[in-house]
């Protein structure tokens, strides 16, 4: 059976492999995932699956970081000239570019689901000779929007999984979600569908990542360590304007209280019980300089092993932002745009899953343990069903890359996507049981 699966995996390797370099032609960044999730989700429909988008696998209020009216409008259009299905992406009305599609197989058993993300990066892509995309024609088209993190593998190794469960479902027990997240980038898309409740009913949950951690061909861990727990924050500083030579005394300085912020936000204590990471990367303010600044804008984020450490470092750089604003007389607004929880993998899927790995024969190397060294908001599926009494666990499959992630000469060895979706049916024919 497992012989089987990679076997028709490889029938199957020209149209991922065309399905994989369609979704790099046509990146779309967080929350604005209109023409790929408007794919997925016809897809999943023309294989017979039952098909949720939009507000049904969507909670608004906890969306973060989500661009504009107006800029989602113009990504809705955008999608539609380049081939979305109108009546899909107007479902998807605010950036609700979340699909999951569920199949019930005929005899009763356990509720699987697996994870894709969806959304590319705001990279401008390499327009070398040197660059394959570039060289064979299915570069970026969207200004500003690459894929440089391998998500467009991840969507089609998702919707090639759902053709492979559909072709082998007479064996198959139970159910079997197959959720296509959006805005993994900055950490914004899962808790919004956590928060609808979408792996509540959950036993098993696999997350899975090419690269990252493992940079080389034939290499793979079912047991991903290292994710850190981390917080997303934009700070808006209001004062008031005032000449700076005639009259400053009148002024209510927002550069200065957010400047204030930025030292002390780095001089916040670590924790005794693990590492932890504070870092300003955006400070912007000023107008002019005989202009007491009445506004200010910082961006930032906070990091740890742990939640508990990370809301420690969260909870701290909140009374610092906005003990900064009362030092100098202004107001702040707090927004938050992106979040991930800390999690761990549940050890007896590890092992199960490293079973599977080792009798499918698809790797050279399948080691103990990866370490992801950062975050990912996966981790709020993988707490939320193992809170719930399941188990949860975090797949890497390694592959030659051209140029690290987020590099704008990201590309890697196709051939891995194949490996990856015969792992991932492998794990499904393991788990789907009666």
């Amino acid at each position: 059976m497992k012989a089987d699966i990679l076997e028709l995996v490889k029938t199957k390797k020209e149209k991922l492999v065309h399905c994989r370099r369609d979704l790099h032609q046509y990146a779309e960044a967080a929350w604005t995932e209109f023409r790929t999730a408007s794919m997925v989700a016809e897809t999943l429909t023309r294989l017979g699956y039952q098909v949720s988008v939009g507000e049904e696998v969507i909670d608004a209020e906890a969306m973060m970081g989500v661009p504009s009216q107006p800029e989602l409008v113009q990504h809705q259009e955008r999608a539609i000239a380049q081939g979305a299905d109108p009546k899909w992406v107007n479902r998807m009305q605010g950036g609700k570019t979340g699909v999951m599609g569920i199949l019930h197989f005929a005899q009763p058993g356990p509720v699987v689901a697996f994870r894709f993300d969806m959304d590319a990066n705001d990279v401008v892509e390499a327009a070398a000779e040197g660059h394959r995309p570039w060289r064979e024609g299915f570069a970026s088209v969207n200004s500003g929007v690459m894929h440089a993190c391998g998500h467009d593998g991840h969507t089609a190794i998702g919707l090639m999984l759902a053709e492979l469960l559909t072709d082998i479902k007479q064996q198959l027990a139970g159910t079997v979600k197959l959720i296509f997240q959006p805005a993994e980038e900055g950490v914004r898309g899962a808790k919004a569908m956590v928060e609808r409740g979408i792996v509540d009913d959950v036993d098993f949950f696999v997350g899975l990542h090419v690269g990252i951690g493992l940079t080389q061909k034939g290499t793979m861990t079912c047991n991903t360590v290292g994710f850190l727990a981390t917080t997303k924050i934009d700070a808006v500083y209001t004062g008031v304007p005032a000449h700076a030579g005639a009259a400053p005394e009148t002024g209510q300085n927002a550069l200065l209280a957010a400047a204030a912020a930025a030292l002390n936000l780095h001089a916040i204590s670590r924790h005794s019980k693990g590492a932890s990471r504070i870092n300003v990367g955006v400070l912007q303010a000023g107008t002019g300089r005989n202009v007491i600044p009445d506004k200010a804008v910082l961006k930032l984020e906070t990091r740890g092993t742990t939640s508990e450490i990370n809301e420690y470092v969260y909870q701290r750089a909140v009374t610092i932002l906005e003990a900064a604003a009362v030092m100098h007389n202004v107001s702040v607004h707090l927004s938050l745009m992106g979040g991930a929880a800390s999690c761990t993998n549940h050890p007896l899927l590890v092992q199960r899953l490293q079973q599977v790995a080792e009798k499918s024969r698809l790797f050279d190397l399948i080691l103990p343990e990866g370490n992801i060294g950062g975050s990912e908001d996966c981790t709020y599926f993988m707490e939320r069903v193992q809170q719930n009494g399941g188990q949860a666990a975090y797949l890497m499959v390694g592959t030659d890359l051209a140029a690290g992630h987020h590099d704008s000469r990201f590309d890697f060895e196709e051939e891995s996507l194949v490996h990856a979706t015969a792992l991932l049916g492998n794990a499904a024919v393991e788990l789907l049981r009666n």
